[in-house]
C-alpha cells in the first residue's frame, strides 16, 4: 500500500508508472526577450510591442503628441487665426531660444540632475557679446565665440564643484543662477540694456528667412532621405551582427509618415514667407546631439550613469568625465539659446535670461518626455516640449489671456507630466524594467 501511495504522489498523477517516468523530458526552449518581438515578427510583432509599452509605462513621445494635437485643436477652434501660416511660422522660430537652453536641460537630466543656473547663463552670454561686440567694437564672430565658451567654462565649473568636490548639483547650479546673474548686471554696468544692430550676426541667425520655397521643400527632403539612409544602414548592420532589425516595411512607413510631416510643415511655412534660418539651425542641431547620445559610446555611457551610477562606475565608465562634460554642453547651450533670445529682441538687458525662462525650459524637457529619474530621453524632448509651452503661450497671447493664467496654466501642465513621468516609471517598476 506504501508502494502505491508512492506512485500515486509522483507528478502525473496515478497511473503514471515506470514507463511514464521513462519517456524523454521535452526540448527546453529558451524564453525569447519579449522587447525583440517587433522585430521578428513584423508589423503583427510591433503591435503587440506597442501595447507592451503602454502596459509596461514606455510611453515615449507618445504623451506629448497627443498634447500638441489636442493644444492646435482646441486654440484652432477658439480662433482661426491660430492656425494661420503667420502664426505658425513665428512660432517656429519663437521656440528656438527656450528649445537650444532645452537640449542642455535634458543632457542633464539624463543624469538624474538639474541644472537651476542656464537662465542666468544665458543672459551673461548675451550680455558679453553684446558688450564686446556692440560696446568695444570686437569682431561679432570673434565675440560670438567668447561668449559660447563663457557658457562652457560656466558649465565646466559647476561640473568640477559636483563631480569631483561633492557638492549637489542643485546647491552647485542655484548658487551660480545668482552669482552669474550678478555677473551679468556688472558686465552690462550702468545702462543696464545694449541694443544689438538689425545687422549683427546674432540679429541675423534669428530673423533671416529663406524665401524661397526650394528652401523649405529642399530642407524637408534631405531630411527625409537621411532618415531613409540611416534606417536602412541600421537595419544592414544589424542584420549582419545577427541580431533583430527593423523589417524594410516598417522602415518605409516610417519614412512615409515623416516624409508627410515635414512637407506639410514646408508647404505652411512657404505660404508666409518661408524656412527661417533660425528654426533650420534648431533642427540641425537635435540632429547631431541625437547622434550623439544614441550612436556613439560617450551617449551610451551618459545612460549609463543616469540608469545606474554604481554599475557604470563598475564597469569602468569615468563618471566624474560624464558629469564635468554633461554641465558643459548645458552651460554651452545656455549660451547658444540666450544668443538666440538676444537676437529675438535685438537687446541685451537686466531682465535677461530672468522672468520665466529658467521654468520654461525645464517644463520644456520634462514636458518633452526627459524623465526626472534619469536615464530615459531624446534631444527631441526639447523640441516637443518647446513646442508644447509655446503653442500654450501663443494660443492665450491670441485670445488675450492674462500672464498670471498662462503661468497657471503652464504649471498644471509641467505638473501633469511629472505625473505621467512618475506613473510610467511605476508601471517600469512593476514590469522589471526600471
Amino acid at each position: 500500500m506504501r508502494g502505491a501511495r508512492d506512485r500515486d504522489d509522483r507528478p502525473g498523477g496515478p497511473g503514471t508508472g515506470d514507463a511514464a517516468a521513462q519517456e524523454p523530458a521535452p526540448e527546453s526552449v529558451p524564453a525569447v526577450d519579449s522587447r525583440l518581438i517587433v522585430r521578428e515578427e513584423g508589423f503583427r510583432g510591433y503591435a503587440g510591442e506597442f501595447r507592451r509599452k503602454l502596459r509596461s509605462g514606455e510611453l515615449g513621445s507618445l504623451p506629448v503628441v497627443i498634447a500638441v494635437v489636442v493644444i492646435w485643436t482646441v486654440f484652432g477652434s477658439l480662433d482661426s487665426a491660430f492656425l494661420s501660416a503667420q502664426n505658425l511660422s513665428d512660432l517656429s522660430q519663437q521656440i528656438v531660444g527656450t528649445g537650444m537652453i532645452a537640449v542642455g536641460i535634458v543632457f542633464v537630466l539624463l543624469l538624474g540632475e538639474i541644472d537651476l543656473s542656464v537662465g542666468s547663463v544665458s543672459g551673461l552670454c548675451a550680455a558679453i557679446f553684446a558688450v564686446l561686440n556692440v560696446i568695444n567694437g570686437m569682431n561679432e564672430w570673434l565675440a560670438l565665440l567668447v561668449a559660447l565658451a563663457g557658457g562652457a567654462a560656466v558649465g565646466l565649473l559647476h561640473g568640477f564643484f559636483f563631480a569631483k568636490v561633492g557638492v549637489p548639483a542643485f546647491v552647485v547650479t542655484l548658487a551660480g543662477n545668482l552669482a552669474w546673474n550678478g555677473l551679468m548686471l556688472q558686465v552690462l554696468g550702468t545702462s543696464g540694456t545694449v541694443n544689438i544692430p538689425g545687422d549683427s550676426i546674432v540679429s541675423e541667425l534669428y530673423s533671416t528667412v529663406f524665401e524661397s520655397p526650394v528652401a523649405a521643400y529642399a530642407a524637408a527632403a534631405v531630411g527625409v532621405g537621411l532618415f531613409l539612409l540611416a534606417s536602412l544602414l541600421d537595419a544592414r548592420r544589424r542584420r549582419a551582427a545577427r541580431v533583430p532589425y527593423r523589417p524594410i516595411a516598417e522602415i518605409v512607413l516610417r519614412t512615409v509618415v515623416l516624409a508627410a510631416i515635414a512637407f506639410a510643415a514646408a508647404v505652411v511655412l512657404n505660404r508666409y514667407q518661408g524656412l527661417p534660418l533660425a528654426l533650420l539651425i534648431f533642427l540641425l542641431v537635435l540632429v547631431v546631439l541625437d547622434f550623439v547620445l544614441r550612436r556613439t559610446g560617450y551617449g551610451r555611457r551618459i545612460f549609463a550613469v543616469g540608469g545606474n551610477i554604481e554599475g557604470a562606475r563598475r564597469a569602468g565608465i569615468s563618471v566624474a568625465f560624464v558629469r564635468m562634460s554633461v554641465f558643459t554642453i548645458s552651460g554651452t547651450m545656455a549660451a547658444v539659446g540666450g544668443l538666440f533670445l538676444a537676437g529675438q529682441i535685438q537687446s541685451a538687458s537686466q531682465t535677461s535670461g530672468g522672468g520665466n525662462l529658467l521654468m520654461n525650459v525645464i517644463a520644456a524637457a520634462v514636458i518633452g518626455g526627459t524623465s526626472l529619474f534619469g536615464g530615459r530621453g531624446t534631444v527631441w524632448s526639447a523640441l516637443l516640449g518647446a513646442l508644447v509651452i509655446g503653442s500654450i503661450q501663443s494660443g492665450m497671447n491670441i485670445m488675450g489671456v492674462s500672464n498670471a493664467v498662462q503661468f497657471m496654466i503652464t504649471g498644471a501642465v509641467l505638473l501633469a507630466a511629472v505625473v505621467v513621468d512618475s506613473l510610467s516609471r511605476r508601471s517600469q517598476k512593476a514590469a522589471g524594467r526600471a
